[in-house]
């Protein structure tokens, strides 16, 4: 899945010192963002489905649900 991410409002002195540290490590400025983000994020555990579904239930909750064969009946009587 090849995506893109605009960085804006960037500090000129940053953007310098990327483009050094770019040059130091053979790479352009773009690979030198994409090894600082993998590096960065290397180290966080991805969460697990509980964690996720928990999330969601949380971010939900109190909210008006729609049961799956209401839906269901909608959609084959919209045919």
């Amino acid at each position: 899945m090849s995506t893109s991410l605009s960085v804006r409002n960037r500090d000129p002195d940053t953007v310098q010192r990327l483009k050094r540290r770019a040059a130091a490590h053979g790479r352009s400025a773009e690979a030198e963002v994409r090894e600082i983000l993998r590096a960065s994020l290397a180290g966080e555990a991805e969460p697990g489905f509980a964690d996720l579904a928990a999330e969601l239930r949380s971010m939900t909750a109190g909210r008006r649900h729609t049961p799956a064969e209401e839906l269901l009946r909608e959609a084959r009587d919209a045919r």
